[in-house]
């Protein structure tokens, strides 16, 4: 069963668990098990996913819970009025510990470049003592909250690539010499970005919604590993507790 985060009348949040599909696609061709059939089987009545998040990437995933609503909530993140904040774990501590990168994304249909922007706080560092690359007797880190301002095809993943602080286990943007050493050592299998956070007006009650929605334990394992654990005293930073 998918754990849901919210539910009213018209809305639905729920936790989407790493590696499980939004919906089909072309590229899953065959693949019958998502969160949309599953969610669906679960309440036993029509529901249809508002966004979409990568396969490999956990957390809020928002659904409609009729065809009234399903517009009016794809309109507001199509004019950007839902505030959606993401977690990651980043090879390397960025000089600047926050700003926006501002840098266009090829569109993997047309080839065009797109408008991509994507906003960056570093909130945990760490300095571990080995060696992960090969280059250096130590390995710096960064737990990063990302809040993209558009919503390009792997954007954050593509975006703090091209700043060179690739996400620990992304196999497709990532570095494989960071992301070997994690499966090695500590059988990290998964990509460490996770949609932490969901802030939009509801259309219909207009009541401010605010979801989070705490990191999966592999998240929470490799926190743990690095030295964050689960004491956040600093009331900016994500609270949740590890193992």
């Amino acid at each position: 069963m998918l754990q849901i985060l919210h539910e009213d009348e018209h809305l639905l949040v729920v936790n989407k668990p790493a590696g499980l599909l939004v919906h089909k696609t072309r590229q899953a061709f065959g693949e019958e098990e998502n969160a949309l059939i599953r969610l669906r089987d679960q309440l036993g009545s029509w529901v249809s996913p508002v966004h979409r998040l990568d396969r490999a990437t956990s957390g809020c995933l928002l659904f409609a819970k009729n065809e009234v609503i399903l517009p009016q909530v794809k309109q507001l993140f199509m004019d950007r009025k839902v505030k959606k904040v993401y977690l990651c774990i980043a090879r390397g501590i960025p000089l600047e510990k926050s700003g926006v990168i501002d840098h266009p994304l090829k569109s993997e249909r047309s080839g065009k470049l797109q408008v991509a922007q994507s906003k960056f706080q570093v909130i945990r560092e760490a300095e571990m003592p080995f060696n992960s690359t090969g280059r250096y007797p130590t390995s710096r880190y960064s737990l990063l909250e990302v809040e993209p301002h558009t919503g390009r095809t792997h954007q954050i993943r593509r975006h703090l690539a091209h700043i060179r602080h690739y996400i620990l286990g992304d196999k497709k943007h990532g570095d494989n010499k960071q992301n070997t050493y994690f499966e090695t050592h500590y059988q990290l299998q998964n990509l460490l970005l996770h949609a932490w956070k969901l802030d939009f007006v509801h259309p219909i009650s207009q009541q401010l919604l605010q979801i989070t929605c705490p990191p999966p334990l592999h998240f929470q394992k490799i926190s743990e590993i690095l030295g964050w654990g689960g004491n956040m005293e600093d009331p900016k930073l994500p609270k949740f507790d590890l193992l």
